[in-house]
């Protein structure tokens, strides 16, 4: 029998970083990757992240679109969309063509909404708390 290569379906969770663990580095993957403890360093992918309720990142961040649940501290660029539920804290800078926000949600972040074909718009300086 051949070895069939493994398809990626984005929907489906295919890392985490759990409660209690800490990592410290470059992170790249394909599919999609749940944070839920610590981590510091980059992150990388076209793919899509979760921040759990219990994650806490310090990163740079260049994905496909982004879930915030917990708090992230740093850069984020989004090709799709930034997604900040309303238990999420985000504090730096957000660059994305989607911005969406809950009530309840804190963000003390600069942000670019930057749309395909559109003019970009000025730098927004937002602090927020529901």
């Amino acid at each position: 029998m051949k070895d069939r290569p493994r398809e990626f379906d984005e929907s489906q969770i295919a890392g985490l970083i759990d409660v209690g663990s800490e990592f410290k580095g470059e992170l790249s993957f394909k599919g999609s990757f749940r944070i839920e403890g610590g981590f510091k360093g980059t992150i990388l992918s076209d793919s899509l992240l979760i921040i759990g309720e219990r994650g806490k990142v310090e990163a740079d961040i260049k994905v496909g679109q982004v879930v915030i649940n917990g708090e992230i501290r740093g850069t984020i660029e989004a090709k799709d969309r930034v997604e900040v539920h309303s238990k999420g804290r985000v504090f730096g800078t957000i660059l994305a063509p989607k911005l969406i926000v809950e009530e309840g949600a804190f963000l003390e972040a600069n942000c670019q909404t930057t749309g395909r074909g559109a003019a970009v718009q000025p730098d927004l300086k937002l602090k927020t708390e529901g």
